[in-house]
């Protein structure tokens, strides 16, 4: 058996395999480049070398995302699955095998600092245009990837915030060495447990308890605030924890303002649902199984079945204002002008039938006035044609991005890293749907 490399096989029947065409088909290194994973001028580096080339670490959240597991999971089946190791050209000693799981942390961290969407979806499409056709049709849609959270209502926030204050004050407390001022946490805390026992709330228990909770977070962050001015030489929290404290008085202040209102339909600029994730917005959906959502709302274009991010934000932004950026958008992707575009009845604005009509683009966009007794023109078969397409094949690609590609629930603790779940989701559900059209083209070309 001399000159015998084990591997030699795992290579072959990775070549065939679902992840061997999809590494084909991802330009890794043009794409490590633009993460600043490869520097253009060498430098000598101190330290140990990396365990991950670049290449490796962009395919490592390739897989990440098209295995769905967690990074404690995912190391280990990485350490037992020869196909992973070779996608993410590295390869693991058995005798030896990685049991640090926070080093795929490290990599997540160190992508999300350094991702820039539109450079990287650029390089994506120079890589995926040979294999794709009707570059000049593209169809456009929005929709909410959400937080991993739990449902947010007055009473549940501020008795998160309640609870993070006073153990702020103790810990302050304790290290200034005085004694804890005194407050109502106890009875409130019964009081609380009383009201989230009971199956159903009248308003007056649920403006009962909003008004203990808002009276005691009040006195909380004043008696805060005092030690803080009364021993202003010595640390009295940590940085972490003024961070926390910011947080924690905007709430506050926009549920104090809120309740004094009185009014449940108001509307709460910049409104904070969660005190670990205060990025997150309610974002109005006005569907009949769920009106709000909380996460981060995506406006996509999708070309040839392939899609790509043209708007992602944590604020709820209207998308039907965002044709003729996903116009343009198209144009620098693929290099053509757009003839046909498919969207929803939220693109149907007059703006955007003036720009379409002006840029001789046909559009799925139903007529305006009486419908005609006239029999059906061309037109009309392409117009229903782009709505079809539009809500089954964009539609689908949400919910095939949602439930096989780690998306339904995103569970991320930072918000860039949550842009970074978000982007490698949908391009890895892209790359899956371009390996399909590769094995194909290969039994085409066999037979």
């Amino acid at each position: 058996f001399e000159g015998f490399d084990f591997y030699d096989l795992f290579r072959v029947t990775f070549e065939n395999s679902e992840l061997g065409r999809m590494k084909r088909l991802l330009p890794l290194h043009e794409m490590a480049v633009n993460f600043g994973l490869v520097s253009n001028h060498p430098v000598r580096k101190r330290g140990r070398k990396s365990f991950f080339s670049p290449e490796g670490k962009v395919a490592l959240m390739f897989l990440k995302m098209y295995t769905q597991l967690s990074a404690p999971k995912l190391l280990e089946q990485l350490n037992g699955n020869v196909h992973y190791q070779i996608f993410c050209d590295v390869y693991v000693n058995p005798l030896c095998p990685l049991t640090n799981y926070k080093l795929i942390d490290d990599i997540i961290s160190e992508l999300s600092d350094k991702l820039k969407i539109q450079q990287q979806q650029n390089i994506l499409a120079d890589a995926w245009k040979p294999y794709m056709k009707e570059l000049d049709t593209f169809y456009t849609d929005a929709t909410c990837y959400e937080s991993e959270m739990r449902y947010p209502t007055d009473q549940k926030l501020l008795w998160e915030c309640v609870g993070k204050s006073y153990r702020m004050m103790c810990d302050a407390c304790q290290r200034l060495g005085i004694h804890r001022p005194r407050t109502k946490y106890l009875d409130v805390e019964k009081a609380n447990m009383e009201y989230v026992k009971q199956r159903k709330h009248k308003k007056s228990q649920q403006r009962r308890i909003i008004r203990r909770l808002l009276n005691l977070l009040g006195k909380i962050l004043k008696e805060i605030r005092r030690m803080m001015r009364e021993h202003n030489e010595q640390e009295v929290l940590t940085v972490r924890e003024q961070s926390t404290l910011g947080i924690i008085t905007k709430v506050y202040r926009q549920q104090k303002n809120h309740f004094d209102s009185n009014d449940p339909r108001e509307s709460i600029p910049d409104r904070i649902v969660s005190t670990s994730k205060p990025y997150v917005r309610p974002i109005v959906r006005g569907k009949e199984v769920k009106n709000v959502e909380f996460g981060a709302k995506c406006n996509n274009i999708q070309v040839d079945g392939i899609s790509f991010i043209e708007k992602l934000s944590f604020n709820a932004f209207n998308e039907g204002r965002r044709l003729g950026h996903c116009i343009k958008m198209h144009k620098r992707l693929f290099g053509v002008d757009a003839k046909k575009i498919g969207g929803d009845t939220g693109y149907t604005g007059t703006a955007n039938r003036d720009l379409c009509k002006e840029l001789g683009i046909q559009t799925s966009f139903a007529k305006r006035g009486r419908p005609s007794a006239e029999k059906k023109r061309e037109e009309d078969y392409v117009r229903q044609e782009l709505a079809r397409v539009r809500a089954t094949q964009m539609e689908g690609s949400f919910g095939t991005q949602k439930e096989h590609y780690a998306m339904r629930r995103i569970k991320a603790r930072k918000k860039k890293t949550e842009i970074l779940y978000i982007f490698f989701g949908i391009h890895t559900a892209n790359a899956v749907h371009m390996a399909e059209r590769l094995a194909e083209l290969q039994e085409t070309k066999a037979a």
